[in-house]
């Protein structure tokens, strides 16, 4: 819940003309709903970055007052939609299984679902990590089919780490993000696990960005307070864009 529709424009004019073009890289920006319009009118249709929403609701219409639709998210330009953050699982009691209808409507609209998951910290100093995300895989997506699920984008945010400044080490992040990709192996097929993208996402830096990206199991990252500064977005971006060329 950050920037309004104006302050929004001003950052995004600020950082698209600085966004490399890659081919290797992809860039998306999920300002709050009011600022959809907004952005859209100021990114244009050649801009490098991409628009994606926070969440939505599962149904087109009807009696659902303040939420917003798949096809309302459409004619904003919405590629992406971010769905089952630890926010809204902790503070608005987000269940898995309206995660899984989200996520059968965003498919149904072509929206890609960024869907995320991760472990709470009593969690992981339990031991229990493995066992929080394979439950969470299976929860949310368990019903999906294959195709489905090579269309998902997956995002390992630890709670514990999210606004904290604690981020995970690079090789707590790949473990985690090995296990992910097993269980998928597992549960639809070894071709999914190698197609779906999984994100890093908690108290990612222009620091640390490019460790995480440098490693073999980490795709891409969720990233929230450090994108809210156009110096910090830029550097990430020039750091998302070499590394990609590395790989």
């Amino acid at each position: 819940m950050n920037k309004t529709a104006s302050e929004t424009a001003a950052f995004l004019r600020a950082v698209s003309s600085r966004i490399p073009f890659s081919s290797m890289v992809e860039f998306v920006v999920a300002p709050p709903f009011t600022a959809l319009e907004s952005a859209r009118a100021t990114l244009g249709p050649s801009s490098p970055l991409q628009l994606g929403a926070q969440d939505m609701f599962w149904e087109n219409q009807g009696a659902y007052t303040g939420e917003i639709s798949p096809p309302m998210l459409k004619e904003f330009g919405c590629r992406y939609v971010i769905l089952g953050h630890s926010e809204r699982r902790r503070l608005l009691g987000e269940r898995d299984e309206w995660i899984e209808k989200k996520i059968r409507a965003a498919l149904a609209h072509d929206l890609r679902p960024i869907v995320c998951i991760g472990e709470s910290a009593t969690e992981r100093e339990e031991g229990r990590t493995e066992n929080v995300v394979r439950h969470q895989l299976s929860a949310c997506m368990g019903n999906l089919s294959p195709q489905d699920m090579e269309a998902l984008v997956l995002a390992y945010e630890p709670i514990w780490a999210i606004g904290t400044g604690k981020a995970a080490t690079v090789e707590q992040a790949a473990d985690a993000h090995q296990t992910i990709r097993q269980f998928v192996a597992e549960r639809w097929s070894p071709h999914v696990a190698s197609m779906i993208r999984i994100l890093y996402g908690g108290s990612v830096t222009p620091d640390n960005i490019g460790g995480f990206l440098q490693s073999k199991q980490i795709d891409g990252a969720l990233i929230g307070g450090a994108c809210l500064h156009v110096e910090s977005f830029v550097t990430i971006a020039a750091i998302a864009h070499s590394v990609a060329e590395q790989k």
